[in-house]
C-alpha cells in the first residue's frame, strides 16, 4: 500500500508542458460521511461530466454557478 505522504509527494510533483505546477497538502481534518444530498441541490450544481473519459461519473469539473453551461 502507498502512503499518504507518497501519493501527495507524487501529485506535488505534477507538472505541464505549459508551465502548470501543482502544489498539494494532505488534509487530515475529519469530515462528516453518509451526508444526503437532495435531487434539487445537485441540481443547483454546475457539473461537466466529461464524457470523452473511461469513467465519466469520476471525471468531471464543477464550476461557479455563474457561469451555467448549456447541457
Amino acid at each position: 500500500m502507498v502512503s499518504h505522504e507518497v501519493v501527495v509527494k507524487l501529485i506535488g510533483m505534477t507538472k505541464t508542458k505549459t508551465g502548470l505546477k501543482v502544489k498539494a497538502k494532505l488534509d487530515k481534518r475529519k469530515y462528516p460521511t453518509k451526508v444526503k444530498i437532495s435531487d434539487e441541490e445537485m441540481e443547483k450544481l454546475n457539473i461537466e461530466y466529461h464524457h470523452d473519459s473511461p469513467n465519466p461519473e469520476w471525471n468531471y469539473t464543477i464550476r461557479p454557478r455563474n457561469q451555467k453551461t448549456k447541457k
